[in-house]
């Protein structure tokens, strides 16, 4: 078991999904509607990605951005 750091980026915590999700990119793509091609550069750390397609997998892997209290 992986010890999560109570401050993951939005980044660390898609790709960590991503590669937990014992699921391949293809379906991944086909279940998000992200293309594979993306999906494979951005766990490669060679590409970033939009907005949009972090929030399609943020909703698929039921990922939520929390809000510190002020």
């Amino acid at each position: 078991m992986s010890k999560r750091k109570t401050e993951d980026t939005m980044t660390e915590a898609l790709r960590d999904a991503i590669a937990n999700s014992g699921i391949t990119l293809a379906e991944l793509g086909r279940r998000t509607g992200v293309f594979r091609q993306t999906l494979t550069a951005f766990i490669r750390s060679e590409q970033t990605i939009e907005l949009e397609t972090a929030d399609k997998l943020a909703a698929y892997f039921g990922i939520r951005v929390v809000r510190p209290k002020q």
